[in-house]
């Protein structure tokens, strides 16, 4: 069946098993997003943490060559 323009789509319900496999689709989605968000953020802070170090070794060299 092809539409015109301007034609509307028939509404089909969903079924109850289409509703769960919706539902079941979407928790996974949710759980892996916070599993993928959790491992971008220990990078990130791990990231910072070893450029933090860097930047306070370089730091107390200056300090040393200084004095």
């Amino acid at each position: 069946m092809t539409k015109t323009p301007g034609e509307v789509e028939r509404f089909k319900p969903m079924t109850k098993a289409l509703r769960d496999a919706h539902k079941a689709f979407r928790q996974v989605d949710a759980e892996k997003a916070v599993t993928e968000h959790e491992i971008v953020q220990k990078a990130f802070s791990a990231n910072r943490e070893r450029l933090k170090a860097e930047r306070l070794a370089r730091e107390a060299e200056l300090k040393a060559k200084e004095k």
